[in-house]
Formats: structure tokens, C-alpha cells, sequence
């Protein structure tokens, strides 16, 4: 039974706040619904001062809408955004008393409070400081390549306004559920790849707030099947926004792979990519110079079109490691669009090796992580 937008929108009619008039619906209250393989993905907006204790009504909304035939999960979000709806000029409920703040806590460990993924062993981000520096593209070569040394490996596309995993990997359709409960990832090329652009049309615009990104991130990671993996590899959203932090705060990341083009302009957001993840104690695995150079296909002959060893230098500077160079050709390009990339497409090819030798140095890089982490069970490896 399909669900519909209509049915969702009635239910809600029945949700009211604890000390205002009407219902979340008519207050205006309620974003756009998306609905996609019978999940139901929305947000709720509140005042910001009073987001925590109006917690219930979250959970409320979730109840009804799961409540609906045919409905097989919720992801339902607070924002806290004043909206007009009439919400806001709702009396607040007096606040209990609050108890004695207790002395801050000791500096956490990378891994404490950060609940891990059962069968995965270790989680690295492949992240830019900018878009169209080729992240996505570098993030399925390295999985191929972590693949293709004999590691298992999956990938989670965590960009989802902009999800590139369905058409790199060469994968369409729609995910199925395991007891209408949680997703089986799709599968290519050996990888076990979850995206949200399985579940929405390609050309849908994904028009959500930021809780509403990190509810369905949190779904894609802890509500698949992954089984077990040596490495599941994380596309994250390119830039340094809430989204990034969120997922670099609360996963239990076993490292970082930062992806630049090697001209200064690029190298200044990578630049801010690699502070994000030391503020939040993610080890840094090391820096990829992609489009490092032009390789033309008739002659051979080599053209740094963005300038050349920006990435290499800047590594050496802060004390990271430099991972490889990969040049900028057209088999890049052309396998990528068609869905075949050139690891698996090429797999004796330059590139291919060179994507090949980058996926060794980060494998090598997350032993030595566990090595010097021995705390952290989520990155020991047998």
C-alpha cells in the first residue's frame, strides 16, 4: 500500500503542542514531506529556546506517522527555527529546577560516546574543504582499490544533496528491507554502497534543514545491513558545514582522507577541512592532489594545468601524509560517467595503479592509528 503526503499530513492534524492552541499542521509547523520506499522524512520547527523540551512532540509526530499503513519508518526531525505559525507566542511551561551543574568532564578519548557500527571495523571520511575538486570520484576509486588489495569494503554516500555514489558505481534501483526494518545495501563491483540517491529520483531537489540531513545520515550508517567490513568508506559533503561536524563528532571515524586540487584557492578550503577534523580529534590519514596534472590523449605530454605540488607541500607543512598524485585524463572522466571506474574498468592502467597505491598508504595509515590507539576497538585489526 503506497503512502501518501495526504494521509501523512491528516495524521499529523492530530499532534498538538502541551500549552498551545492548534495543531502542528495548521500552526504551520511542518516542512515539506518527502516519502521514499515507504520512509517518511520530515521536519517539525520550534522556537530555539524552547527545542529540548518540546522533545515529546517529536516523538509524537514519529508514533502517528509509523502509525500509518504501509509506512515503514520515520525520520522525523526538530528544527529550531522560528516560523510564524503562532507557535512561538505560546506561553513556555515553567522550568523545573535545574540541579547544581557538576564539574566538566575529562577530555574524551576519539572513540568515547561515539556509538560504532556492528561488523565494521573501521570508518574513514573522504572529504574536501570545497566542491569540484573530484572527492566524490576519489572516494569510489579508493574503495576499489582498498577492494581490490582484498580488504571488504563498503561505501556510504553521506552527500545528499548531491549523491554521485548511484551513478560512479554504475547502480540503480531501490534498496530492499530486512523485515521492513532496516536497509540491504546495493552492491557493485564487490562494494556494499548505501546512498540517498537510491531512495529519491535523481532530478529531486533534497530541500532539507540540517537536522533532517544528519537524521537520515544517522539511518543510512546504523540502519543497514553492512554485515562485516574491514573499511566502509564515507563520502562526506563537500565543505566544512554543520553536517560535516556532526558526522565527524558523532562517528567513530578511524581517520580522514582530505582530496585537493593542487592551486592555492583549493589548498585554503582543504586547509579548513584538515583543522575540522583536528578540532574534533580525527586522525588525519593524509592528502590526495587530485587533477594533479593534464595527461593529453593524443600526444602523452603532460600540462599542469592547476599548477602542480600545492597538496604535496602543504602536507609536509602540517605534518601529514601525502598520499599520491592523480592526473587529470580522460579515461577518468569517461569511466566515471559511464559508471565503470577505472580500477575496475582499467584495473593495469596508471591511474587505476595510482588510486591502487593511494588505497595502500591509507591502509597502512589505519594500522598505524590502531597501533597508537590500542583503546579503540572499533580500528584493531587481526
Amino acid at each position: 500500500m503506497a503512502v501518501t503526503k495526504e494521509a501523512v499530513i491528516e495524521k499529523l492534524k492530530t499532534i498538538k503542542g502541551p500549552d498551545f492552541e492548534g495543531d502542528i499542521v495548521s500552526l504551520g509547523l511542518v516542512s515539506d514531506i518527502f516519502i521514499a520506499n515507504g520512509k517518511v522524512f520530515f521536519s517539525v520547527t520550534v522556537p530555539s529556546d524552547r527545542a529540548q523540551a518540546l522533545e515529546p512532540l517529536r516523538a509524537a509526530a514519529e508514533r502517528a506517522v509509523k502509525s500509518i499503513p504501509g509506512v515503514e519508518g520515520a525520520v522525523v526531525a526538530l528544527t529550531a527555527e522560528k516560523k510564524g505559525g503562532g507557535m512561538e507566542a505560546a506561553p513556555p511551561r515553567p522550568a523545573p529546577p535545574r540541579p547544581t551543574p557538576a564539574p566538566a568532564p575529562a577530555p574524551a578519548s576519539r572513540q568515547q560516546g561515539k556509538a560504532g557500527v556492528p561488523g565494521v571495523r573501521a570508518i574513514i571520511a573522504v572529504a574536501s574543504g570545497k566542491g569540484g575538486v573530484g572527492k566524490s570520484t576519489t572516494a569510489a576509486n579508493l574503495a576499489l582499490g582498498l577492494a581490490a588489495n582484498g580488504l571488504k569494503v563498503g561505501v556510504l554516500d553521506a552527500d545528499i544533496y548531491g549523491p554521485s555514489m548511484p551513478r560512479l558505481l554504475g547502480i540503480s534501483g531501490r534498496p530492499e528491507t530486512v523485515d521492513g526494518k532496516v536497509l540491504r545495501p546495493m552492491q557493485n563491483y564487490g562494494l556494499k554502497v548505501m546512498s540517498m540517491g537510491f531512495l529519491v529520483d535523481e532530478e529531486t531537489p533534497m530541500i532539507w534543514r540540517g537536522p533532517m540531513v544528519m537524521s537520515a545520515l544517522s539511518q543510512m550508517l546504523r540502519e543497514v545491513e553492512w554485515g562485516t567490513l574491514d573499511v566502509l568508506v564515507v563520502d562526506m559533503p563537500p565543505g566544512t558545514g554543520d553536517a560535516q561536524l556532526t558526522m565527524a563528532q558523532q562517528v567513530p571515524l578511524a581517520g580522514a582522507v582530505i582530496v585537493s586540487t593542487p592551486q592555492d584557492l583549493a589548498l585554503i578550503d582543504a586547509r579548513k577541512g584538515i583543522n575540522m577534523f583536528r578540532k574534533v580529534d580525527v586522525p588525519l590519514l593524509g592528502i590526495v592532489e587530485n587533477m594533479s596534472y593534464f595527461l593529453a590523449p593524443d600526444t602523452g605530454a603532460r600540462y599542469d594545468i592547476f599548477g602542480h605540488g600545492g597538496a604535496r607541500r602543504e602536507a609536509e607543512r602540517i605534518g601529514v601524509p601525502f598520499l599520491g598524485e592523480v592526473p587529470l585524463t580522460m579515461d577518468v572522466r569517461e569511466s566515471s560517467d559511464a559508471g565503470t571506474p577505472v580500477v575496475v574498468s582499467d584495473p593495469q592502467g596508471a591511474q587505476a595503479q595510482v588510486y591502487r597505491a593511494i588505497a595502500e598508504k591509507v591502509w597502512e595509515q589505519l594500522r598505524v592509528q590502531a597501533t597508537a590507539q590500542p583503546a579503540a576497538p572499533a580500528i584493531v585489526f587481526e
